[in-house]
């Protein structure tokens, strides 16, 4: 990697110099305000800004939205750029810029910046990314809330490349990001193998006589099958406002909200009216029957919208803790929760009463000993994967930043 052989100083908070002959220009030079509505419904691919990707919007996120809603919607087209530029007070995690591949609509509530001549997107995704990531962009928020958009932002000055130079860019980081995505992505499949093991062992007997469930069928008369009630109880304990708030996820379980990458949506008023949740509790939030229930490391508080249960004694020890943390994400388990529940949909919570009479397993103690080191072997491996994942992405975001601003030259 090496410099550029010459380079002007420029006054910028995030930026004190470029490659001497590149530009530094307003946004309004280089990207249009999309002000193109839905209207007639002539779109109806939904799209949305997720973790700075933009992707198809999932069918259960639309629930409550009439199709009058949508000739609200703005169409964007591939190359281009979508700033979410609101709620900046509130939310200080989410990723806010995204590089639009596919055509449909987006929130009007968004900045959809169009691309003008000599303009290539994916360079100024890339730019504009990395301000996303120093924060940079927050200080672009005014008014209440925080919240800007194209009126505000489109004197904000940013380096301006030759047109060949931006599309040679964007080719290098475009196949560094793939290349680290890739790497990824292998290494999510093998931990993804080794989870397809464990969900086989949590509901397969070492036995195989005696089939005792139409729906456990892999559980023989060794093992016990007993109504959720019989093992876990309703744990409903308010007025706790000054515990932490804590979120639940599909992939990292109930965790503290602080840890969350992208900030969910904080309770309105006090805090009296949550749940409180213990460490080893689970919880049954809104879309459970899409990835299971959550098993809680921490103890805080959560949304009176959710279910907490707790084992009941002699379950309540680590060993069964543990246990249930991998069946109740199992896809098994997520079939019981879907085929069990009348008249589920979206939007619609799993409550104790749907709950309580469900066919569980009670492993064998002998059985739930052998599953120790395949549970340990698992967590290890998710362990490494998530301390090389974040290295890999400081790389990446190191690389882009570098690249970008022209601090390094690529061939």
């Amino acid at each position: 990697m090496i410099s550029y052989k010459t380079y002007n100083k420029i006054d910028l908070p995030w930026l004190s110099a470029i490659p001497s002959h590149w530009k530094l220009i307003g946004l309004n030079l280089m990207f249009s305000d999309n002000n193109t509505k839905n209207e007639g419904i002539l779109e109806t691919n939904i799209l949305s800004l997720s973790y700075g990707n933009i992707i198809k919007k999932k069918k259960e996120e639309n629930y409550g939205l009439t199709p009058a809603s949508y000739e609200t919607y703005q169409i964007i087209n591939p190359g281009y750029i979508v700033l979410r530029l609101t709620d900046m007070q509130n939310d200080h995690k989410s990723l806010r810029v995204g590089l639009t591949k596919e055509r449909g609509i987006i929130t009007s509530a968004y900045t959809g910046l169009i691309p003008k001549q000599n303009v290539n997107s994916t360079y100024f995704y890339y730019l504009l990314h990395t301000l996303d990531l120093v924060k940079y962009i927050y200080v672009l928020g005014g008014g209440v809330r925080q919240s800007s958009d194209f009126n505000e932002i489109k004197k904000l000055k940013l380096p301006f490349p030759p047109l060949q130079e931006q599309i040679g860019i964007a080719k290098y980081l475009d196949e560094k990001c793939n290349s680290i995505s890739s790497l990824l992505e292998k290494k999510k499949q093998l931990i993804g193998k080794y989870r397809e093991k464990i969900n086989v062992i949590v509901q397969t007997s070492t036995e195989k006589n005696n089939p005792i469930s139409q729906f456990w069928l892999s559980i023989s008369d060794s093992w016990g099958i007993e109504k959720a009630k019989r093992i876990f109880t309703e744990v409903n304990s308010k007025n706790h406002p000054k515990e932490e708030l804590l979120a639940a996820t599909q992939d990292r379980g109930v965790i503290l909200k602080s840890l969350c990458e992208q900030d969910f949506v904080s309770p309105s008023g006090d805090y009296d009216g949550l749940k409180l949740v213990t460490e080893n509790d689970f919880v049954i939030s809104l879309r459970s029957f899409q990835g299971g229930i959550e098993h809680s490391a921490y103890r805080g508080i959560i949304s009176p919208a959710y279910t907490v249960i707790r084992l009941k004694p002699p379950y309540n020890n680590e060993y069964y803790n543990r246990y249930f943390k991998y069946l109740f994400k199992t896809p098994q388990m997520i079939s019981l929760l879907n085929t069990a529940i009348s008249g589920i949909r979206e939007g619609k919570n799993i409550n104790w009463v749907d709950f309580c009479d469900l066919p569980l397993p009670i492993p064998s103690v002998e059985d739930i000993e052998k599953m120790q080191d395949d549970f340990d072997r698992y967590e290890h491996l998710v362990k490494v994967f998530e301390k090389e994942k974040k290295l890999l992405e400081e790389y990446k975001a190191t690389i882009i930043a570098e690249v970008v601003t022209g601090k390094i030259k690529v061939s």
